[in-house]
């Protein structure tokens, strides 16, 4: 099952985090909250890649630096998941560095350790 963003993929993708927060709660590692989003994902048939891997092309030279998207979502959104007091810009660089390396558009961070998890959401747009 492939959603385009235009039906929604990322508001159904907030949908299941604010699930998992609601189970959950703020306080836990990040691991946790990507596993439990996962499951999610996996139980509503959504297809994703979790820690998927993201080379640096350098000189038409593919480079594996260590770079992982948290989660790649139906080859389409980017998620990054944070569990920190509060987010930062450097957050959101690092996801904009990633929707430019991978060639994706849409980016979601999502700060679980946030009291109320719609507070410690941004969507970002490359482009």
């Amino acid at each position: 099952m492939t959603l385009a963003y235009d039906s929604g993929l990322t508001e159904r993708l907030i949908g299941l985090a604010i699930e998992v927060h609601r189970q959950l709660g703020p306080g836990l590692l990040e691991s946790a909250y990507e596993e439990c989003l996962c499951f999610e994902l996996k139980q509503n048939g959504i297809a994703y890649i979790r820690q998927a891997t993201l080379p640096v092309v350098y000189k038409d030279i593919r480079l594996e630096c260590g770079y992982r998207i948290d989660i790649l979502v139906e080859s389409e959104v980017v998620v990054e998941i944070k569990s920190v007091e509060r987010l930062m810009p450097i957050h959101e660089a690092q996801v904009l560095t990633y929707l430019r390396l991978s060639g994706h558009k849409i980016g979601l961070l999502m700060n679980f350790n946030s009291v109320v998890l719609k507070d410690g959401l941004r969507r970002l747009v490359l482009g």
